[in-house]
């Protein structure tokens, strides 16, 4: 990951390149993807589920403050802050890009728009990944990768078996946080709270 981060995310730009340099002359012809101009579609632009997923193995990786910098570039919102920034982009600042372009002047207009399946999967970053909500074989989890500046968050969830309110902070000894849940501290988060029985 260190690799991706070095490589791959281009802070200047605001975006997670799927792959650099972009495929132009090459000796070897590896198909379709050298049809799109260099920097554009997955031809090296940002791609935008494997930079989603770049975020979630930072998350994985207890790497809060890299997977933080990462999510808050591919927050389509942060691509039109400003009137200058907008006329880059050239998309809508409320839906998530399929692609941004990543190459000469095109580097940082919003390709596709409406039909990829990243929202879902950046929402799911945020959740599980950030947060560290997930909900497995019955039992609540709550493993969080915050970024260093956070102290916590407070979260409302409602299941099937009914609501949930979270809290993390960060735990006194700051080695990790402290998780409780309805009101009950989570002694052993790794294990997770019982949910629906």
């Amino acid at each position: 990951m260190n690799a991706v981060l070095d490589k791959l995310v281009d802070d200047e730009s605001r975006i997670i390149r799927l792959f650099t340099p972009p495929f132009a002359k090459s000796a070897r012809d590896p198909g379709y993807i050298k049809s799109y101009p260099p920097g554009v579609r997955e031809n090296g632009d940002q791609y935008a589920h494997a930079a989603t997923w770049v975020v979630m193995a930072l998350a994985e990786m207890d790497r809060g403050d890299d997977a933080w910098h990462c999510f808050d570039m591919l927050n389509p919102i942060n691509h039109a802050r400003d009137r200058d920034q907008a006329d880059t982009y050239r998309v809508e600042p409320y839906v998530v890009a399929a692609d941004i372009y990543g190459e000469g002047q095109l580097t940082g207009r919003g390709g596709w728009t409406w039909y990829t399946g990243s929202a879902g999967w950046l929402y799911r970053v945020a959740v599980e990944g950030i947060l560290g909500i997930r909900v497995k074989n019955g039992r609540l989890f709550v493993k969080p990768a915050l970024p260093s500046n956070w102290d916590g968050f407070a979260a409302d969830i409602e299941l099937p078996s009914g609501n949930y309110r979270i809290s993390v902070s960060k735990a006194p000894d700051a080695a990790g946080y402290s998780v409780t849940i309805n009101d009950r501290a989570v002694a052993h988060p790794e294990e997770g709270y019982p949910v629906g029985q």
